[in-house]
């Protein structure tokens, strides 16, 4: 009877062990990119071509995950980071990010550069179900969850952007004339439309100038915007085209309101070629502390970032904005990830990163939180102007969010 009693214990502890053992390899679950073991995670960056300047965001995120793996992963999973060369033309973003996703089967598709290169894929990717992550574009028309469950923003949408330069003028210039030059895409058109709507026709805009991305220069369009007797300057243009503006705009020794969106806000791959002296005064806006910035030189969360780039990025130019946003979209990534948890379906991850609930970076500037929902792909929301006195930017006046007396 002992013996039997025994017996019936023993067995009741191995079906209770296997019935934990069931349980928890149920509680794994994984679509193609992801194991007890990896993350992969794909991306495409203009390592070449015209936008070239940028491709350090993408080299910004690998250093970030070989920290991370450096640290144990994410879950004890290492991240595999697949990077491929787009050039900044949208029929090559295709044509790789079918490749990451057919071919190397990565989990998702993250931080891929550029309004036309990410509308490139966007059907695709939704079409597929694969998250199309942290988009590096202030399109609006990319952060639509109603038609494009797939796809998400980062940063301020460049017509939110565009309303808060409107604000400014409305009370600093209400009198000026605005002349635009613009790069003749959706990136450019967003920004023009924002601004229109931030004014609405109390400011009058004389000159809308655009350029293409294949243009050598951008002289004889900035030329043509002075000829229109703007007095305010509207620059929408990525790092190279806008350095370009701002030493044309010197040699014609014009004085205008210069605004610039924020991707050729960055230092060191703008105004430093462009050269400081005549990029002092110009204005623009930001979400994030910038790494010139002397305000933040013992700030807890710039020296830790500073220590990342001396250890994961030494080549890095610390100088320049973008490894500072990379470090954030990579930051809010792994956060995503972790909290995924073993239930790493592409669903999933979609569902978590549309679940960030005033999440807190150090690299934000204050009084900026991340906050997602089913409803709403735009993480940040709220930008604080700023001007460059010649060295660095400098902050001033509040933490705006483009919105009618936001």
């Amino acid at each position: 009877m002992r013996k039997s009693r025994q017996w019936l214990t023993v067995a009741a502890a191995v079906g209770i062990a296997a019935v934990m053992a069931s349980h928890a390899a149920a509680q794994k679950k994984y679509d193609p990119g992801a194991s007890d073991r990896e993350i992969k995670i794909g991306n495409t960056m203009p390592y070449s071509g015209p936008a070239s300047a940028l491709g350090e965001l993408g080299k910004t995120f690998a250093a970030y995950f070989n920290k991370i793996n450096a640290e144990g992963g994410i879950n004890g999973r290492r991240i595999n980071f697949i990077s491929y060369d787009d050039g900044y033309s949208p029929p090559k973003t295709v044509e790789q990010t079918r490749k990451l996703v057919e071919s190397d089967e990565v989990l998702l598709i993250f931080g891929t550069l550029g309004t036309a290169p990410n509308t490139a894929i966007q059907r695709y990717m939704n079409e597929k179900k694969v998250p199309q992550l942290f988009i590096i574009s202030g399109a609006a028309k990319l952060r639509d969850p109603q038609h494009f469950p797939w796809t998400m923003g980062f940063m301020p949408d460049s017509q939110r952007e565009a309303r808060i330069y409107a604000q400014y003028l409305l009370k600093n210039h209400p009198q000026g004339k605005i002349g635009i030059l613009y790069q003749n895409d959706d990136y450019g058109k967003d920004y023009v439309k924002g601004l229109k709507d931030g004014l609405n026709g109390k400011i009058q805009i004389v000159a809308e100038v655009p350029y293409e991305v294949t243009d050598p220069t951008v002289d004889s369009q900035v030329i043509n915007v002075k000829a229109s007797g703007a007095d305010i300057f509207f620059d929408v243009a990525t790092p190279k085209f806008a350095a370009q503006a701002i030493k044309k705009i010197a040699e014609l020794g014009w004085k205008p309101v210069h605004l610039v969106s924020l991707p050729s806000s960055s230092v060191g791959a703008a105004l430093k070629p462009a050269g400081f002296g005549n990029a002092k005064g110009i204005l623009s806006a930001a979400f994030s502390k910038d790494p010139t910035d002397p305000a933040w030189k013992d700030d807890a969360a710039y020296k830790e970032w500073s220590t990342f780039m001396d250890k994961y990025y030494p080549d890095g130019d610390k100088t320049s904005i973008n490894p500072a946003y990379a470090y954030l979209f990579a930051q809010t990534l792994v956060r995503v990830l972790k909290q995924c948890g073993d239930n790493l379906t592409r669903e999933n991850v979609m569902k978590e990163a549309a679940n960030l609930k005033d999440f807190e970076l150090g690299m934000l500037l204050p009084g900026i939180k991340i906050n997602t929902g089913p409803n709403d792909f735009a993480p940040v929301k709220r930008m604080q102007m700023m001007r460059f006195n010649g060295a660095s930017w400098e902050l001033f006046g509040p933490v705006m969010t483009g919105e009618v007396g936001g």
